[in-house]
């Protein structure tokens, strides 16, 4: 078998089901750019659109032929605006960073216009999704939809360099382990569990590098 075909196609036994191999490398190519991106390096966004692809074929089982015979429209649906936020993203740290800048983004907190914004846009991405996703067969539609919904406040805050982005992933995460875990996709809610706390961490950093550079920034000059 060569190394395509097993990525695509082989699956190990995991608590007595079987499990996609390309199901586990996916979550490691998340997993590596959500670290890319505490460090706020530039490379976290290509990674993660690997990860995008191969999860993608992982929640529409009826389509790719999966072992697990729950379709999560909302999970697949999210690896592909995150593939295309992440073009985005990518975009934009780049520039930032053959900008002078030592790093690909600014930490800095959503202003409360921003956060009003942020969540007018939560509620009617849930309003739509949850209709979508329930019409489209999800299995658990209203989680489904908090979860899409959430990701994808959540890459965008990243891309625009908010700290708010980390307690959005946590707060899909505290949804997506019992969701995946029921729906026996078993490395995904092992990764969400991960990502959770890892995202933690990347919160306190992100508060950190704010406040630092902060304090660092030189005070305007006022001229006459």
């Amino acid at each position: 078998m060569n190394p395509i075909d097993w990525l695509l196609h082989s699956t190990v036994t995991i608590a007595g089901s079987e499990v996609l191999v390309r199901e586990i490398v996916g979550n490691v190519f998340g997993l590596a750019s959500a670290l890319f991106g505490m460090r706020r390096l530039v490379s976290a966004w290509p990674v993660g659109i690997v990860g995008n692809v191969l999860l993608f074929t992982v929640f529409v089982g009826g389509i790719f032929d999966t072992p697990q015979d729950k379709d999560l429209w909302g999970q697949a649906g999210r690896q592909v605006f995150f593939a295309i936020v992440s073009l985005y993203g990518w975009y934009r740290w780049y520039q930032t960073r053959h900008g002078g800048a030592a790093t690909g983004v600014q930490p800095r907190w959503a202003t409360a216009r921003e956060r009003l914004e942020l969540g007018g846009i939560a509620v009617v991405l849930y309003a739509i999704s949850y209709f979508v996703l329930r019409e489209l067969g999800s299995w658990g539609p209203q989680w489904d939809a908090w979860i899409l919904t959430g990701s994808i406040l959540a890459t965008y805050g990243m891309a625009r360099g908010f700290v708010e982005f980390w307690l959005i992933w946590i707060a899909v995460d505290v949804v997506g382990v019992p969701l995946l875990v029921k729906a026996g996709f078993y490395p995904s809610a092992t990764m969400y569990i991960v990502y959770g706390l890892f995202c933690v961490v990347g919160f306190v950093s992100w508060w950190k590098i704010q406040n630092r550079e902060r304090v660092q920034a030189p005070e305007p000059v006022v001229v006459g």
